[in-house]
């Protein structure tokens, strides 16, 4: 069954209380009625992640914190370190932040991304966690619209070295019993169901290389979320409940137009306020047998952080479906008559 609702903590956090420190910060998604949180591990006021891949010791601790608050925690993240393992030079200075100082080149930045994911995975394995959501990193973001044309064998180079840096972090997840859940985003190498495809076929079908299903980013490339599932539900690790709207005009499409986030086509939305049809996707992962947490990643440019915060729990809580313990028309059966069967069909 479904677990949640979660809450992704990591556009919450933030230099003020109750969201400046790890503990109060539990209690306050906890006091929202959220049962679990995904944590940043980026994020030095959730956690040391150095200390988390050491100490299972220090990982008890940190769970005992969440639990003492009313929450526990669901997944540890690395979005931002796994966007790091693959960087083309166009993108370095843009992704410093997300490095430390002195760390400043793409072959720099991929060695310290690595060495985060394989900390967090070791992490996750201390806290009896089953999947990390990150991102894969782009190599070949900058060809999307190709024009010029890409050259020949570029997407396959691509692809292959994606892999080659990629395939050492899955062969360790699975020592560590955890599924890499990559976020299919745009601006990653991964991002919708053809470019995943194409990964999975250069690591082998890799059983750790896993998705975290996100509707919002699959409504702003116009793509069937729902769909989505159908295909790969057997594949889906994490979920983001997240909302989104496509409202194209004769001056925005899909791309934008570098316009603010207001001013776009596609937008991120607070639960409800979008056009994500929830309940088909709730119906579709219950059919699959979808198992994992229902996350809340708030991302809107009309609402305020704390006004999504207090109404997700709620919609989310609404949208989780019990499965049924036996069939609706169960009344209408009975024992198994072999002789009326066979008369049903015309048979005797």
């Amino acid at each position: 069954m479904m677990k949640g609702p979660g809450i992704f903590l990591a556009q919450f956090m933030s230099d003020h209380a109750p969201l400046d420190r790890f503990a109060t910060a539990c209690r306050w998604a906890s006091d929202l009625d959220y049962t679990g949180v995904q944590v940043p591990t980026w994020d030095a006021r959730c956690l040391d992640l150095k200390k988390a891949a050491a100490s299972k010791s220090y990982c008890d601790d940190i769970r005992a914190i969440a639990k003492d608050n009313g929450v526990e925690i669901s997944e540890l993240s690395t979005h931002l370190q796994g966007q790091l393992v693959a960087v083309h030079p166009a993108y370095a200075s843009m992704f410093q932040v997300f490095a430390p100082a002195g760390v400043t080149t793409p072959q720099a930045m991929c060695e310290y991304g690595s060495e985060q994911v394989k900390l967090c995975l070791k992490a996750s394995e201390h806290m009896g966690l089953e999947a990390m959501p990150t991102f894969s990193g782009a190599l070949m973001w900058h060809t999307v619209y190709p024009w010029p044309q890409r050259p020949t064998g570029l997407v396959e180079e691509g692809f292959k070295e994606l892999a080659r840096r990629w395939r050492p972090l899955l062969d360790y997840a699975e020592d560590c019993g955890v599924d890499c859940a990559f976020e299919i985003h745009p601006g990653e190498d991964l991002h919708d169901g053809a470019s995943y495809e194409a990964f999975l076929d250069h690591v082998d079908a890799h059983a750790r290389a896993c998705i975290l299903y996100d509707p919002s980013h699959f409504v702003l490339q116009q793509l069937d979320y729902l769909a989505y599932i159908d295909l790969y539900h057997d594949r889906i690790r994490c979920f983001h409940v997240k909302d989104a709207e496509f409202r194209p005009n004769g001056r925005v499409g899909v791309y934008g137009g570098y316009q603010n986030w207001q001013n776009r086509a596609g937008r991120f939305r607070s639960l409800g306020d979008g056009q994500v049809d929830f309940t088909s996707i709730f119906t579709l992962l219950t059919k699959y047998g979808y198992a994992g947490w229902a996350t809340l990643e708030w991302e809107c440019c009309f609402k305020d952080s704390q006004q999504g915060a207090e109404e997700g729990a709620p919609f989310i809580a609404q949208h989780m479906i019990t499965p049924p313990e036996r069939a609706f028309d169960d009344f209408a059966g009975g024992k198994v008559d072999k002789a009326a069967v066979r008369r049903a069909l015309g048979l005797e």
